[in-house]
Order: C-alpha cells, then structure tokens, then sequence
C-alpha cells in the first residue's frame, strides 16, 4: 500500500511540475514583455529556461536536502533518456533530418559540456567554483544563442512567447506557477527516496530513470509531437538545447547554492551521456539524417545501459 501511495505523490509531484513550469514561464513572459524585453532574449532565457525547470527544481531540492544522488543522477539521466530514448522514439516515427547548425555547434557543445562535468565531477564534488564556471559557460552559450539568432532572422521568427496578459493575471500566474513548481519538486523527491527506500534500490538508479523520466516529460511530449509533424529540427533542436541548459545551468546552480557529492558510479554514467552524443552526431553526420534504424540503435543502447545499472 505505501509504494502505492509513494508513486501516487511522485505522479503528483511531476504533474504539478509540468504545469508550475507552464503557468510560471506563460507569467514571467508576459511581465517581461511589459517592461519592453525582446521577445528573442524572453524566448532564450524565460521560455527556454522554463522546458528545464522540472529538472532544476528537483535537482535543486534534492540538493538542499542531501539527496546528491538524485541531484545529479535527474540531470545525467535525463540527458541520456532525452537522447537514447526521446530521440530513439522520435527517429522510430518518422526520420528525421538534423539541421547544420546542430552537427556543427550544438551536438559538439553537448559532447564537451558533459566532458567537462566529468572532469569536474571526477574529484568527488561539484563545488562552488565548478558551480560558478559551468554558470559562465551557460552564459557564454547564452551570449552565441542571441548573436546566431540575431543574424538569423528565421530563428528570430520562430522564437515563440507567450501571449501578454494583464499585469495582476501576469503575477497570479508567476507566483502561484513558483509555488507549484517548489512544492511538486519536493514531492517529487520525498517518494523517489520513498520508492528507492521500499523497493531497496540506491537513489541513484531512481534519480537515472524514473525520476529522470518524469521531468523529462515536457520534452517527450513537444518532440513526439514535433516528428508527428515532420519538424524534426524541433525534435531534435528541443532535446540537444535541453541537455545543454540542464549541465551548465541547473548542475552549475545546483553546486553553487549547495555543493553536491559526485560519487565514482556517476562516471560511468556521464560517460554513457557522452556516448549517447557521440552516436547522435555519428549517425547524423553521413547524411544529416536520423533514419528509422537510428532510433532503433539508440533504444537498444539504452536498454544495454538499463541492463548495467539495474
């Protein structure tokens, strides 16, 4: 009855943080707009920063709360399940076609950000000053975004905002999406040390998979839908950004406001996410497509991995 009970909260916990994320990014957008922000800084600040604050909030608490495990094993999961699974999924319903810009800059960034965190990891502890630098390649990323985009007009165009509201509506909707957000993650976290606890596993294993599962939902649901549709540029522009926005900016807050233990077992993990990158840009690279057999690759080497941490 209590693992019932336990994954009751913990499905709670992800719906509330899905929809805190929609109602605080729908708020925070539309204030911002008041006050004159360009709508291309809203879309790659605010909008982007929202598809990854499930992650954030649950890696955040989970750090106040000394559950390192699940702080960084949300993060690497989900950066290994955005790829091997989302995409393995998404390439299964219609191939898909990688733009440029995405062989050239975007996968090569994933691949050296998650390096980078293997190297700043390998020491035991993600510190203040590892914090702090991952914030500076988050904001230098930030910083190329906005002058590619600029000089893009395309990507400018397709930058998509919310609408503005009346400003009371603006605050309902970003205070009361703030709260949801906080309290869904601490649910969240609470019954996966719950689950882990009853069914004797480590955090670890239920940051790597379920938890890592349940906050990567947004992305599950917008790139499905995207190659439903045959855009397959937002399919896989949606889950590359993601995987770069979830190391440098959530690992890096995360360590900053709290120093989280990185234990030996995450660098085999981290390591399977840089492979994961590594065989997204191998397969894209001979033709700049992901071709139905692709997808399938890519579900088989995450079962293999399931496999080896179970």
């Amino acid at each position: 009855m209590e693992m019932l009970i336990q994954l009751g909260i913990l499905a709670i916990g992800f719906v509330m943080l899905v929809k805190g994320s929609d109602w605080f990014v729908d708020g925070a957008s539309s204030i911002a707009t008041k006050f004159g922000i360009p709508q291309l800084v809203i879309g790659l600040t605010i909008v982007a920063l929202g598809t990854s604050a499930p992650e954030a909030a649950v890696s955040i608490t989970a750090a106040f709360h000394g559950n390192a495990d699940i702080t960084i094993g949300n993060i690497v999961g989900s950066n290994i399940l955005n790829i091997l699974i989302i995409l393995g999924i998404c390439g299964l319903i219609s191939p898909m076609v990688v733009q440029k810009s995405s062989i050239l800059v975007d996968i090569p960034v994933t691949i050296a950000i998650t390096l980078v965190l293997l190297w700043l990891g390998w020491d035991g502890t993600i510190s203040r000053v590892d914090g702090i630098i991952l914030q500076l390649l988050f904001f230098a990323y930030l910083a190329y975004l906005f002058i590619s985009m600029k000089k893009n007009k395309n990507s400018t165009d397709s930058c998509k905002v919310p609408k503005e509201m009346p400003v009371v509506k603006s605050l309902i909707f970003l205070v009361v999406g703030l709260v949801v957000i906080v309290l869904g993650s601490r649910f969240a976290v609470d019954a996966a040390s719950a689950i882990a606890r009853i069914l004797g596993l480590s955090e670890r294993f239920i940051g790597l998979t379920i938890v890592a599962l349940g906050t990567s939902l947004p992305e599950l649901f917008t790139s499905a839908l995207a190659a439903l549709k045959k855009n397959s540029d937002i399919a896989i522009g949606n889950i590359v950004g993601s995987n770069i926005f979830n190391i440098l900016m959530i690992v890096g807050l995360s360590g900053f406001i709290v120093p989280v233990p990185f234990v030996a077992d995450f660098r085999f993990d981290t390591i399977v996410a840089v492979y994961a990158a590594v065989l997204l840009l191998g397969l894209a690279l001979p033709k700049r497509k992901l071709f139905r057999l692709s997808g399938l690759l890519m579900l088989i080497s995450y079962a293999v991995y399931f496999y080896l941490i179970w």
